[in-house]
């Protein structure tokens, strides 16, 4: 069974850094490219980075791009968002998503979600 837990949000102050946890089970983690995604309050769903199999090519929104830091540990099975100069735009439920290929690509599929991490920027 395909399990994804995130950890690692909470309330910061805006400036401040924050880095988010994807635990990894259930499948070969190494093989897959994967993604954060977050929705805002009252928002849709917007993605933000993503990572590919293996050694892992990243790719940003330019909405984070220069703040956000993406990686991961295969040895681990375990995937990282580092959050850096926080905005108070960047409140949202933080998602984990495993797509179904190797290459991130515009249209890749993805077909796991973990449960989400709240994070909330706020003075």
């Amino acid at each position: 069974e395909v399990q994804l837990v995130e950890s690692g949000g909470g309330l910061v102050q805006p400036g401040e850094s924050l880095r988010l946890s994807c635990a990894a089970a259930g499948f070969t983690f190494s093989n897959y490219a994967m993604s954060w995604v977050r929705q805002a309050p009252g928002k849709g769903l917007e993605w933000i980075s993503g990572i590919n199999a293996g050694r892992g090519r990243t790719s940003y929104a330019d909405s984070v791009k220069g703040r956000f830091t993406m990686s991961r540990d295969n040895a681990d099975n375990t995937l990282f968002l580092q959050l850096n100069s926080v905005k108070p735009e960047d409140t949202a439920v933080y998602y984990c998503v495993k797509i179904q290929t190797a290459i991130l690509a515009g249209d890749s599929p993805c077909d796991y979600w973990g449960q989400g991490t709240q994070v909330t920027v706020s003075s």
